[in-house]
């Protein structure tokens, strides 16, 4: 704006009569092309008072002249320009301003009746000009963001120190919390003591004890996989083949099945033991009641080994360099199938070690990424500036942010943004003389064009001014794009945001509809992929299971 002041907004004439201003160079440009009005009407009926060449019919011909610059200026700082545009018409008018000045200085003497002076009229005309521009070509020129990024920069720096501030509370409350901890540690120290005192506590304590041991040396595995009747459910297996505990009931998909798989694992050796007298008869009957145990033929769809288990890898990393001299990895199984490989090439063989080292690092703790039907992910570049961009179940990034950002809150901000207008954003073809009416009432504006390379390209531009996100690639139709943008408003505002460790596997199918995976990092760079597509999901999901199995112990050799 022209300036960010904002005006009284008790009363005033031109609030009760007008309506209520934004700024006060609304109100000021008001009056003053009120004023050039007056000027004009004074200098036209002083002109028909006077006679000929006299000092009075000069006066009258300066008030005209006045009028001009003062309805321009008027005009132009009521409009929601830059500084510079309103700087740059307040000097186009003192210089109209000095032009009529030194035209009655002269007049009539030292003025031609023919011709005029052509330093007057040019200085006056100048000054014409300056005013012009200030109103039509600086608007076109200036930065339409620029003070919307130095008020966004004012509440950043305040709600920056509002969060010194609350640091600062939080640091109080965590010394309070140690205190408090402490006092709790005392508190159990002497309960420890009370129930260490109680009959017959110190055998029960020794028997759970060596439960827990056991459980901690345990060579035991988790197992996901699919009952008869179609429900994810999960069970122990034990390395001699015994199924130890199951989930007792079906999920009703497979990530709350590993839910509460994770639940177990966390929960299960800090419980306690809560002995219930029960008959042999009424148990009986409450099993009879619960029906029968889940049926264990069920061949299980994923296998995940426990963190604390060591299992010895059939597999072995080999480091081989390709046609094109690049170095490469991929990891073979005994059986001679290659279960994975690098998805790129790398300059030296050192640089292919270590990317095979955090494989080795990521791949055994990776997650499943859940992307249903698409998902946003956040990552940071290689310049180290955090983007998010909206993936498909397929494979496909629909949409990204289109700049880096400083922060992965700033981010995450940007993102909101997104999901928050994109349903609701109108559609500008800038190629299209008929662009889309109204799209300056909403908040967002998809704004669809072709770029200099002929391909068509989309970008979602807030209101004020900023370019929120992008297409990211170019689309060879028209068609096409506006295909790409109805998919960005109808996924964009349900899409969750993935939250991942380290790295992460994504399941997805390619254009050949061929179903693969790709161990993503947090940075966003792919570490590994698997190399070769699977005719159905569950197929790419046992080959992670392979790789997750086998990747951490597996050897390495080079071959040629």
């Amino acid at each position: 704006m022209a300036t960010d002041d904002r005006p009284d907004r008790g009363g005033g004439l031109y609030a009760r009569r007008i309506g209520t201003p934004t700024t006060n160079d609304e109100v000021n440009g008001y009056w003053l092309f009120g004023f050039g009005v007056l000027l004009g009407l004074a200098g036209v009926a002083l002109f028909f008072l006077t006679e000929s060449a006299t000092s009075t019919r000069g006066i009258a011909y300066a008030l005209a002249a006045l009028a001009p610059p003062f309805i321009m200026l008027g005009a132009v700082i009521r409009f929601p320009l830059r500084r510079t545009g309103t700087y740059l018409g307040y000097l186009g008018t003192a210089v109209s301003v000095l032009g009529v000045v030194w035209f009655v200085n002269i007049f009539p003497e030292g003025w031609f009746t023919a011709s005029g002076d052509s330093t007057v009229i040019a200085l006056y005309g100048v000054g014409l000009l300056l005013i012009g521009l200030a109103g039509t070509v600086v608007p076109l020129l200036s930065d339409p963001v620029y003070e919307d990024y130095e008020r966004m920069r004012g509440e950043t720096d305040a709600a920056t120190a509002e969060r010194d501030e609350t640091s600062a509370e939080l640091e109080a409350t965590r010394e309070e919390l140690a205190s408090t901890e402490g006092e709790l540690a005392s508190t159990r120290e002497e309960l420890a003591a009370a129930e260490e005192r109680a009959e017959g506590l110190d055998a029960e304590a020794a028997a759970a004890r060596a439960e827990t041991e056991s459980l901690r040396e345990s060579k035991a595995r988790f197992e996901l996989f699919e009952d008869a009747s179609g429900k994810p459910r999960w069970r122990l297996r034990h390395r001699n083949g015994n199924v130890v505990a199951t989930s007792g009931q079906g999920y009703s998909s497979r990530g709350k099945a590993q839910q509460g798989l994770h639940s177990v694992r966390r929960n299960a050796l800090g419980a306690g033991i809560l002995r219930i007298e029960t008959p042999v008869e009424e148990a009986a009957a409450v099993a009879a009641d619960d029906g029968p145990e889940p049926e264990d033929a069920a061949a299980p769809d994923v296998a995940v080994p426990s963190e604390d288990e060591s299992i010895e890898s059939a597999a072995t990393f080999e480091l081989f360099e390709d046609a094109s001299e690049e170095w490469r990895w991929r990891l073979r199984h005994d059986n001679g199938n290659v279960v994975g490989d690098s998805g790129e090439g790398y300059a030296s063989k050192s640089n292919a070690k270590r990317a095979l080292a955090r494989v080795r690092e990521h791949v055994a703790a990776a997650d499943y990424l859940r992307v249903d039907p698409t998902a946003f992910e956040m990552f940071r570049d290689a310049a180290g500036e955090w983007r998010w961009r909206l993936i498909h179940e397929n494979g496909n990034v629909l949409a990204d942010s289109g700049e880096g950002y400083s922060s992965r809150s700033k981010a995450r901000q940007g993102l909101d943004s997104v999901r928050s207008n994109a349903a609701e954003a109108a559609l500008d073809d800038l190629d299209a003389e008929d662009a889309a009416a109204g799209a300056s009432d909403a908040s967002a504006t998809f704004e669809l064009y072709e770029d200099r390379g002929g391909d068509y390209r989309w970008r979602l531009r807030h209101r004020n001014g900023n370019v929120i996100a992008d297409s990211g690639e170019g689309y060879a139709s028209k068609s096409g794009a506006e295909d790409a943008i109805e998919r960005v408003r109808d996924y964009a505002p349900d899409a969750s945001v993935l939250e991942v460790g380290d790295a992460a596997f994504e399941i997805y199918e390619d254009a050949s509809e061929e179903w693969r995976w790709r161990l993503r990092h947090r940075n966003g760079n792919v570490v590994a992929d698997s190399g070769e597509g699977y005719a159905s999901r569950s197929n790419a999901v046992e080959a992670v299971t392979r790789v997750k199995a086998n990747a951490p112990g597996a050897g390495e050799e080079t071959v040629a």
